[in-house]
């Protein structure tokens, strides 16, 4: 192989070497959030990163056997080259043979290590690290194919390497981790707001993260803060309790103060329809138009409680304790204000349950 020839695979490894690296940072750098959208559009190249993503581990090793293979190559075909083309000025020099041999070796391996270092390890590298969702979508594919090519030397290598992770009692992960735990979502709020990057000034996103922090009990209003009704309450007391209290929901319990659901305002409207209406008014209102509440234990996720509400299509929910004690009722509009602050009910006059 001509001296020139060397130079060539010098730089078709440092291109290969710096695929590898490139390759490996991008898909423990991208984030599912970016490539997902693309995936459900019916983009190849993001299913194919994707699956990269979900298959750390193997592509990690495919990467590495590539860069171990690289690294192994470069310095064999490029310091014989290098010290070729060196030792001809040298000559001409009048330099001796030792000398000439010992400079062009050691210019040769300085010169392969900067180009090794700085061209096939640190740019790829930073690159892959500064637009990581698009260098994936570019190197996962075919760093999927060199897997699939060469599948049987790299599970072994990655069966070898996890046999030794469990010998240290370290469980393996095949999936790189591409979300955040909701206390670096709180860090990262909180120092973006100091360095002026957030502006915040309803505290909707601080009240965001700490959503998910809060429990049923930490929101639901107690028994004895409630305004209750008897279940024999009629269409006109709740239109007194309307005037009086100006809420639009009352929550009806028998005569052990159990809550049983709740009525709105517009039920005792339907209640008052017909022929009879004025009989109705002074009638205890109909069983079937008192809605159950959704039963939630104290110690639920307020967001699972939500969830439970939406599903049911409710906007009470009776909280209970360990012993299926009902202990205080959780209202919608309670939960909302978590997330938006205060929300006035239209009929409300006064403040307190």
């Amino acid at each position: 192989m001509s001296d020139w020839m060397g130079i060539v695979w010098l730089v078709i490894l440092l291109v290969a070497n710096a695929f590898f690296v490139g390759a490996e940072f991008a898909v423990i750098s991208a984030r599912r959030s970016q490539i997902e959208p693309r995936a459900e559009q019916g983009s190849r190249a993001a299913k194919t990163a994707l699956f990269a993503m979900e298959h750390a581990t193997l592509m990690l090793a495919t990467s590495q056997l590539g860069i171990t293979i690289c690294s192994l190559l470069i310095l064999n075909v490029s310091e014989p080259a290098i010290h070729h083309l060196l030792a001809v000025p040298m000559h001409a020099l009048g330099w001796a043979e030792p000398v000439v041999d010992i400079t062009g070796f050691v210019v040769a391996l300085l010169l392969v290590s900067y180009l090794h270092v700085v061209f096939g390890e640190m740019v790829p590298k930073n690159l892959a690290f500064s637009i990581p969702d698009r260098a994936v979508l570019i190197l996962a594919p075919p760093l999927v194919w060199v897997s699939k090519v060469f599948h049987p030397v790299i599970w072994v290598l990655n069966a070898a390497a996890n046999g030794v992770l469990r010998l240290f009692r370290v469980e393996p992960k095949n999936e790189a981790a591409s979300t955040f735990t909701i206390d670096e979502v709180a860090t990262i709020v909180d120092q973006s707001r100091r360095e002026g990057v957030l502006t915040d000034t309803s505290g909707a996103v601080a009240k965001a993260v700490e959503f998910t922090d809060k429990k049923a009990r930490d929101v639901a209003v107690s028994l004895s803060d409630l305004v209750t009704l008897p279940q024999t309450t009629t269409p006109d007391d709740i239109e007194r309790a309307v005037a009086r209290y100006g809420f639009s929901r009352y929550v009806i319990v028998d005569e052990e103060s159990t809550p049983l659901g709740y009525v709105h305002l517009k039920d005792i409207l339907r209640a008052s329809e017909g022929e009879d209406a004025a009989a109705k008014t002074i009638a205890p209102i109909p069983s079937k138009r008192i809605h159950h509440m959704v039963p939630v234990q104290e110690d639920t996720d307020l967001e699972d409680a939500l969830a439970l509400m939406r599903r049911a299509g409710r906007h009470l929910a009776k909280v209970r304790n360990t012993q299926g004690e009902t202990t205080a009722v959780l209202f919608l509009e309670d939960i909302l204000e978590e997330l938006v602050g205060e929300v006035q009910d239209a009929t409300r006059r006064v403040h307190g349950r």
